[in-house]
């Protein structure tokens, strides 16, 4: 079985070794640095729009230049803990979800990037992918949600996911235009949106964090958003 994770990454940083993984230069069109990995600016991609889908150029380079049985996507300093995967049970592979408690998926997103982009996301889902938009309006209301643009798939259900973030993303960029992040933040609530949807069971396993975090800032931060806007 051949298993690739993209590690999504804009400076050298410290990789693990072996075949597994392979680090992908997200932004490399808009960058003067010469990093020493895969860059996403070959073949078919999307390099030039790294300042509004992040990770996701990275991610884009996959999608229409790599072939495994299964392919993923990690960020730098996070790695799923490939101990705990079963790819023999499960087709998708995701990060435990993060819960907001005081928050829905929808008003966490408005209190921090304000609500026009997921707005924006509803209103070309219900034009151009009407089947989609239950389960977009479920996933809006919840309390939790897999975060980080962080995934491992089986290659055929990796494309039709692609096909389907990418048109989206692409509709919601022609009318907000290259808004900083906004296309990365959104593909990260519609990959819940698409797993309802298709009814797509999934393990969840535990992230593998390389820097420490601080809750404390990522806490303050949140309530700040939220209480005193």
């Amino acid at each position: 079985m051949d298993l690739k994770i993209i590690i999504a990454t804009h400076k050298e940083y410290l990789m693990p070794e072996g075949n597994t993984y392979l680090p992908v230069f997200a932004g490399a069109a808009l960058s003067d640095l010469d990093l020493p990995y895969q860059r996403d600016d070959e073949g078919e991609n999307i390099s030039l729009k790294n300042s509004s889908y992040c990770e996701l150029t990275a991610l884009y380079w996959a999608y229409r230049n790599l072939k495994a049985d299964f392919i993923g996507l990690c960020h730098y300093r996070r790695f799923p803990d490939l101990k705990e995967v079963d790819l023999k049970k499960y087709d998708v592979i995701l990060p435990k979800k993060r819960h907001y408690y005081i928050e829905t998926v929808y008003s966490q997103f408005a209190h921090a990037h304000g609500p026009a982009g997921l707005d924006k996301a509803r209103e070309v889902i219900k034009n151009s992918f009407p089947d989609y938009l239950d389960s977009f309006d479920s996933r809006m209301k919840k309390r939790s949600l897999h975060i980080f643009n962080m995934f491992i798939m089986k290659y055929d259900m990796f494309i039709s996911y692609c096909d389907f973030l990418f048109s989206v993303l692409e509709k919601i960029e022609k009318d907000l235009g290259d808004t900083d992040r906004l296309c990365g933040y959104i593909g990260e609530r519609l990959l819940d949106v698409y797993l309802e949807k298709n009814q797509i069971a999934y393990q969840e396993v535990k992230v593998i964090e390389t820097e420490q975090v601080n809750w404390a800032k990522k806490i303050f931060g949140f309530l700040k958003r939220k209480y005193l806007r």
